[in-house]
């Protein structure tokens, strides 16, 4: 693809996602991922209802009458994606292919973060580290991640998420804000996802077509594993069939739902199909009620 197409749709998605971030999503980001710390402000004078835990005794001994430092929360953050890009995500049987819907969902919560003044990287992955974008400010490195995303060609087909989790623990020092998305067509990687979440805020975004939630009936399909290779014929209009696969995919997102919840994951399942917005906004403010009550 030439370069000028790349920049086109890279600013298509920045356009469609403008209006989404201005108006929806910069005071529930903003409420949500507050500051990680405090930094000194000021010395003043003690007014009445000021905290006696803040007086500063030692400017207080020098003047005669009490003083109190003040600290500002330290607004700047860290926001990575950790982003799947296995041959699995190339799959789509509706408007998007589960590729191209990550990269509108990143594009949203990107510009979110840049616009509260929040540093954004990126690190892509299949089976293996594919490409890194260490955290940083400005219009231009959101728009480098959508390029990066929408573009990006792996080397590799599979899926290893704890590969890329690992990575992200030992390279990120400072407590970030992480978003793990990906479909999760993989195993192994809990113990590491949970150890990744108690150093850092971990949100993991779950995209899912249509097709994977429930078998169309179409008669025979003949099934290739995009990542595998691994070939399968199945009777999709075996209406007994159809239900039991439906159960099974219920099941399994209601265990990894209430297995992250163990490990302090909030986790969003999202489905191609369906618009993001109302389901991000659910999220969001989900999130911020649960926080206030701890």
């Amino acid at each position: 693809m030439q370069t000028s197409e790349i920049i086109k749709k890279v600013r298509k998605i920045e356009i469609t996602t403008r209006n989404l971030v201005s108006d929806l999503f910069s005071g529930e980001y903003h409420s949500l991922f507050k500051g990680q710390g405090l930094e000194f402000s000021e010395v003043r004078e003690y007014q009445t209802g000021d905290s006696f835990r803040q007086i500063d005794w030692n400017v207080t001994a020098r003047h005669g009458y009490p003083y109190i430092k003040k600290f500002e929360e330290t607004r700047e953050l860290n926001v990575m994606f950790l982003i799947d890009s296995s041959a699995s995500t190339l799959f789509g049987t509706k408007e998007y292919l589960k590729s191209e819907f990550i990269t509108e969902i990143t594009a949203v919560l990107s510009f979110s973060a840049l616009s509260n003044n929040d540093k954004v990287g990126l690190l892509l992955f299949t089976d293996e580290i594919e490409k890194y974008i260490p955290p940083t400010k400005g219009k231009k490195s959101a728009l480098r991640i959508l390029r990066d995303i929408l573009y990006f060609e792996p080397k590799k087909t599979g899926t290893n998420i704890k590969v890329a989790v690992e990575y992200i623990y030992h390279l990120i020092k400072k407590r970030s804000i992480i978003f793990v998305i990906s479909d999760f067509l993989d195993t192994d990687y809990l113990d590491s996802l949970k150890i990744l979440a108690k150093k850092h805020d971990v949100i993991a975004m779950k995209i899912q077509d249509k097709a994977e939630t429930e078998l169309p009936k179409a008669g025979l399909l003949y099934l290739k594993d995009p990542e595998s290779g691994e070939l399968l014929t199945i009777n999709s209009s075996n209406p007994e069939l159809r239900e039991k696969y439906k159960q099974k995919v219920s099941r399994e997102n209601e265990e990894l739902q209430e297995t992250f919840r163990k490990m302090r994951i909030d986790l969003l399942i999202l489905e191609t199909d369906k618009p993001y917005v109302p389901e991000l906004m659910k999220f969001f403010k989900f999130r911020i009620r649960m926080k206030n009550q701890r």
